[in-house]
């Protein structure tokens, strides 16, 4: 909904500061520590959060033309600047999880929103859309539209809170909104009358399954890979003893210090001749994450006589891992500059957002996935996570090697020319002597 409402109804800079003083609210609700409230702060603060990250995306998106070579930069910086702050929320969460002062927590939390809102409103006309069909309507016809976006943006949230309350139902209705919007942009694709923009969208949809494979694995994270890493991983290093929280951390470092220098290093290559493209980046970053995955059985068959994995192969899945993520988000919202014409990005923007919380309805399925094993012990359970890893990196491989085969199929589709008509050559007649 932020990438069809930025741009048609509201502002992307009124819906970024909209999404921030519902995050606030949202906040503000929770740290009352009541049920009820409880319900109506997660429902303000995921309306919030979902709409933000759509409109930073397109306020960025649209600085640049589709061909300026600085835009994948952008959005590897911008993608390092977002892990900044996840790192410093998962640093203060485990402070305020172990005075257990939840209250307290978020509060804080509303302390970054306030610093965004501040920021925004002193940098107002910088943030101003660019090329938005919105900016194309009349003073009413304006107006008319900010009205309509304020009420699809209130009522959203009772929508959330509805959803909240029935999550097992909540799952099918996020699959079958998901199914609906692929078979919209299947629909707008095969309509679109502009041959080059058609084919770009075609090269949109194709990404977009590898896009859901990585990304399916990618949040088994939080799920599967944490309960291998409690369960079955040796998480002593000498003196030092790895908490579970700081796990997450490995990813988090690794975008901070990638994204800077994927980007100069890019930047470098091109310069240089070599060819550094959109099916390239996605096709390496599939291969990474198979081979996150397929590293993990090999750890398992090299455990100790505790059964229990070296932390250094978990490690390097998650820096493995994480090259992939940087190689297919930020340069997933950057691709969108490049291949969705200029009435569609929005809902580019906010579909190729839509495939990620997909795949994390993907994730729980694999997760359950894992066999029941008798009794909990490494011994029991390391055979079926190692069945499932292998299972999963070698479908992973499947479809980062198909993307490979596809590559040179893939480039002719993406091209910033237009199509040129056919130039026919006058047909010279010489008289015969």
């Amino acid at each position: 909904f932020g990438g069809y409402l930025g741009g048609r109804f509201l502002s992307n800079r009124n819906l970024f500061v909209g999404g921030m003083a519902l995050q606030v609210f949202g906040c503000a609700c929770i740290a009352t520590g009541t049920l009820a409230l409880f319900y109506v702060g997660l429902a303000l603060f995921l309306t919030g959060s979902g709409l933000n990250v759509t409109c930073i995306n397109m306020m960025l998106t649209q600085r640049f033309t589709p061909e300026d070579p600085r835009r994948e930069g952008a959005f590897l910086w911008n993608y390092a600047g977002m892990n900044v702050g996840f790192f410093v929320g998962f640093s203060v969460a485990g402070h305020f999880q172990a005075t257990e002062s939840y209250s307290s927590l978020f509060i804080f939390a509303t302390l970054g929103n306030f610093v965004a809102i501040i920021l925004a409103f002193f940098n107002w006309k910088t943030l101003t859309d660019r090329n938005t069909p919105l900016l194309e309507k009349t003073p009413k016809q304006f107006r008319l539209r900010q009205l309509a976006g304020i009420g699809i943006l209130i009522g959203l949230v009772p929508v959330v809170w509805f959803m909240l309350q029935r999550p097992g139902g909540t799952e099918t209705i996020i699959k079958g909104i998901c199914g609906a919007v692929a078979l919209m942009l299947i629909y707008l694709t095969v309509r679109h009358h502009d041959r080059r923009e058609q084919r770009n969208m075609t090269a949109y949809l194709i990404l977009t399954v590898g896009s859901l494979m990585f990304w399916s694995l990618y949040q088994m994270a939080p799920n599967g890979l944490m309960l291998f890493a409690v369960n079955n991983v040796n998480l002593v290093m000498g003196p030092v003893t790895i908490q579970p929280q700081w796990i997450q951390n490995i990813n988090t470092v690794c975008i901070v210090l990638g994204g800077p220098l994927l980007a100069a290093l890019f930047t470098r290559m091109r310069a240089r001749g070599w060819r550094i493209d959109i099916p390239r980046q996605f096709a390496a970053s599939l291969l990474l994450m198979a081979l996150a995955f397929l590293i993990l059985p090999l750890g398992i068959k090299l455990a100790g006589g505790d059964s229990k994995s070296a932390f250094a192969w978990l490690f390097w899945s998650y820096v493995l891992q994480s090259i992939g993520e940087l190689l297919i988000s930020p340069i997933g919202y950057a691709m969108i500059g490049k291949l969705a014409p200029k009435r569609y990005q929005g809902i580019m923007m906010g579909s190729w957002m839509l495939w990620t919380g997909l795949a994390s309805l993907f994730a729980g399925d694999f997760s359950g996935m894992i066999p029941n094993p008798v009794g909990t012990t490494p011994s029991a359970t390391n055979a079926g996570y190692a069945k499932l890893f292998t299972e999963l990196g070698l479908v992973t491989l499947a479809v980062g090697i198909a993307l490979v085969v596809l590559n040179p199929f893939l480039r002719k589709l993406i091209t910033d020319k237009a199509e040129t008509p056919p130039v026919e050559v006058p047909i010279t007649v010489v008289p015969v002597a």
